[in-house]
């Protein structure tokens, strides 16, 4: 059983499907591990390290998916990349499947069994393999590190001789897994947190970080999340009841983050002009939703954009990769820990159940076609 780990093309990601650490545990599993010359050197990983742990190193792509059977990407790989891999091999890999049903179908193409890791269901068993969670998580704590930076003020209350500095006001939008990490982060910093989500369930989750939680606490607030844990689109009547709260409010905060996604789905508009307008100058918005369409209507991919009044909109894109080692260590455990589920230990050999729900719910590609329900509808 061969395991390649080939660099990242895409020169904005500087995450590794990799690590030395997971490097062991495939060997442990009787693999042979072939990484890449120098896959892991953004992430803090030289080829030494890959090659003390038992890998082998080779020059370039090609060499290192040649014969593979499983091959361990960070973001899916174009189906050219793929031009060497043997039929049958797995890629796994973050694969954006939503709205990419051209692209999969030339990856299906190629014959490769394609596994989206985001799509892992959440499941007590798969909470290890999770993806978006251990992703999210280090997006939130970097937002709110980023925003600071940005910000020209402090962010805790401080007394000086000087005169006393307030603490900054921080107003998180969306609390999910990145959401929740922003909340304790900006706390830990001395700011005034307060948050807001359509889900009822997350209102004991803020408060219990130090938060206030502010939201439209309705009938339809109170439906307002699916079995899977994830918010649902809300009603126009309501958007335009919590748009009215949140406006106000949103005028007197230091610094904005918002983390509003629906799967599948542009990301929902929570910030218009008007509201990025009634800030005062030297205030931030971040909006880690930008690669989605975005939170705020002036947000603008891979941009930082200052309006005349000099509010900073911020749209920096894949925030986990601006902390690349501590990402790349996550999402190398969240790999290994599904592949060992599709090993068998006694013949070393890959063994896939095609019945696993795990499987059932990541696989996109097999035999030539794309396979996911889910994706068989638009298509």
């Amino acid at each position: 059983m061969r395991i390649a780990v080939p660099a990242e093309t895409d020169p904005g990601e500087a995450r590794v499907a990799a690590t030395p650490e997971t490097v062991k545990k495939y060997i442990a599993l009787g693999a042979e591990v072939v990484v890449q010359s120098h896959a892991g050197i953004q992430s803090g990983i030289p080829d030494a390290d890959y090659a003390g742990a038992g890998a082998a190193i080779a020059d370039d792509a090609r060499r290192t998916i040649a014969d593979a059977d499983i091959i361990l990407r960070v973001r899916r790989p174009h189906a050219a990349e793929l031009a060497e891999a043997k039929p049958s091999a797995a890629v796994f890999a973050i694969a954006d499947p939503y709205g990419q049903i051209e692209a999969l179908k030339t990856v299906a193409e190629t014959g490769v069994l394609l596994f989206a890791m985001e799509l892992m269901p959440r499941i007590t068993r798969a909470q290890v393999m999770d993806v978006l969670s251990s992703q999210a998580n280090l997006a939130g704590y970097r937002c709110v590190i980023d925003a600071a930076a940005e910000f020209g003020r402090a962010m805790p209350m401080m007394m000086t001789a000087a005169g006393t500095v307030p603490a900054a006001k921080i107003f998180i939008m969306g609390v999910g897994v990145a959401g929740l990490q922003a909340i304790a982060t900006a706390r830990r910093l001395g700011a005034i947190v307060t948050a807001t989500d359509v889900r009822p369930a997350t209102k004991e989750q803020v408060v219990s970080l130090g938060a206030k939680f502010i939201a439209v606490e309705d009938e339809e607030f109170k439906q307002a999340e699916t079995a899977g844990g994830y918010a649902k689109e809300m009603s126009a009547a309501y958007q335009e009841k919590q748009r009215a709260l949140v406006a106000s409010h949103i005028a007197k905060q230091d610094i904005v983050i918002t983390t509003a996604l629906i799967p599948g789905r542009p990301a929902p508009l929570l910030i218009t002009e008007d509201m990025v307008d009634s800030m005062r100058p030297g205030s931030v918005i971040m909006d880690l939703a930008v690669e989605r369409g975005g939170n705020c209507a002036l947000s603008k991919p891979g941009e930082i954009v200052t309006t005349a009044k000099g509010v900073k909109v911020v749209g920096l894109l894949n925030i986990p990769g601006r902390l690349a080692a501590t990402a790349s260590a996550l999402y190398a455990r969240n790999l290994s820990a599904f592949v060992e589920t599709l090993v068998d230990k006694t013949n070393k050999a890959m063994a896939i159940n095609w019945d696993d729900e795990i499987v059932k719910a990541t696989l996109l590609t097999k035999d030539g076609l794309l396979v996911h329900p889910n994706f068989q509808i638009a298509a």
